[in-house]
């Protein structure tokens, strides 16, 4: 119990406000709270001094590497994984606490990756980076579950992540590996969501999990480019609705990553596809049977939240962001018609979720959701300016009309407030 707690504490007593037995019952209750609860910033800092530990051994044996034979070479190479091992051990059969577990599965987390790539070097052992990659994230992997340790599970989705990358955007190659590794961390997460709901941690992981999926994603895309968009729109309309499930109803907005990259990334990649030149350059022999296969799952993926939430009556009242990317699936294939079809539907969708978001910042009274909407319109109508024929003064008044929009929606949403806060007080 900090001494600020105890303080008012000792207040209250001398006000008569509460008696000494009870001011002694809450000093026990926090003292027993604190003593039970895990002391997450030693763990944190041990996290870091493992890592600082790990790399200043290789680079002292870097700096040493060629005066040493290969039989030290190979000692050298796996005393990193005997030392992370030891300390795993002890953490496990000693029942250690937080700190201990996630240091010592932070240290053999790169201690398991250093060994590999040393012993690689020594006895030149072909390789690719990939399969390096591979090896390290597949052993690395049950120490999520052993040791219960977060870091462990945060480097895991970062590593799995950089395995796609290198397959999909450098390799020329689908990660199809990147889709079972990603399962794999399911059961762990599902299990933050159930036992420790408002924890930082479990923030965290609603943030680098959808921005896991959303970099490994461009990583399958094998044929015309164009098809990625649609891909993009479901994917940020399938993260948008499961940001609005049940259990996000009552969670700040800057935990809920899903709500937050579904429509930022849906306003982004709209706004992209905005301009007529995207639509005149398809080139639909390129589209893989793979793309829509898998833009057939993300569709179905999004569709059916869309049902739970239906069925939980959670779709009143009416929000577009919701439906977005099912209007532009059915734009999408207006452009067998003409270019400008799509164009011009498309720039009509942007305008009516910059709508739909001002809508939303007045009914909750929410500053930022309001300019939000208005920030959309305003770069829809910028966007615009480099694709058509439009004269200064027009721009300059549009520009004028934008700026008055923002001025007089902020302030009536404040002259809003300010009469429910007098009445309220009344």
């Amino acid at each position: 119990m900090n001494s600020k707690l105890r303080q008012e504490v000792s207040k209250l007593v001398e006000a008569q406000v509460i008696s000494p037995q009870v001011a002694d019952d809450i000093r026990n209750y926090y003292d027993s709270k604190n003593d039970t609860s895990p002391n997450r910033l030693f763990a944190i800092f041990g996290v870091l001094g493992s890592l600082l530990v790990g790399l200043g051994l290789i680079l002292i044996l870097a700096h040493n590497w060629d005066d040493f034979s290969r039989t030290t070479k190979t000692i050298w190479a796996f005393i990193p994984l005997v030392v992370g091992q030891f300390f795993v051990g002890y953490s496990l059969f000693k029942k250690k606490g937080v700190a201990w577990k996630e240091t010592s599965a932070t240290f053999l987390f790169f201690a398991i990756g250093a060994s590999i790539a040393l012993v690689s070097q020594i006895y030149n052992i072909p390789g690719s980076m990939p399969s390096f990659l591979l090896t390290w994230i597949v052993l690395v992997a049950p120490l999520i579950y052993l040791l219960k340790s977060q870091a462990a599970a945060l480097l895991y989705v970062i590593f799995i992540t950089a395995y796609a990358c290198n397959v999909g955007y450098f390799n020329n190659d689908s990660p199809w590996w990147y889709l079972i590794m990603l399962l794999w961390i399911v059961p762990h997460y599902y299990k933050q969501l159930k036992k420790f709901p408002s924890e930082n941690l479990t923030s965290i992981f609603h943030w680098i999990l959808p921005a896991s999926v959303l970099i490994a994603l461009g990583a399958f895309v094998s044929g015309d480019d164009s098809i990625g968009f649609l891909m993009y729109v479901t994917l940020f309309g399938l993260f948008y609705n499961v940001g609005k499930l049940p259990f996000f109803a009552d969670k700040k907005l800057r935990v809920n990553g899903y709500l937050v990259l579904g429509s930022l990334g849906t306003i982004t990649t709209l706004l992209i596809v905005s301009f007529k030149w995207f639509w005149g350059e398809f080139n639909t022999s390129l589209v893989s049977s793979q793309d829509l296969i898998i833009t057939g799952m993300l569709l179905a993926a999004g569709m059916t939240v869309l049902v739970y939430l239906f069925l939980k009556k959670e779709l009143s009242p009416f929000n577009l962001f919701q439906y977005g990317f099912l209007i532009f699936t059915g734009i999408y294939f207006t452009r067998f018609i003409s270019p400008e079809v799509p164009m011009i539907l498309t720039n009509l969708l942007v305008f009516g979720l910059g709508i739909f978001a001002v809508r939303i910042g007045s009914s909750k009274g929410m500053f930022s959701i309001l300019n939000y909407g208005l920030l959309i319109i305003t770069v829809l109508v910028t966007c615009r300016f480099f694709d058509t024929q439009i004269s200064f003064v027009i721009r300059g008044l549009l520009f004028v009309a934008i700026g008055a929009g923002f001025f007089g929606a902020n302030y009536l949403m404040h002259k809003k407030q300010q009469k429910q806060n007098t009445s309220e007080n009344e």
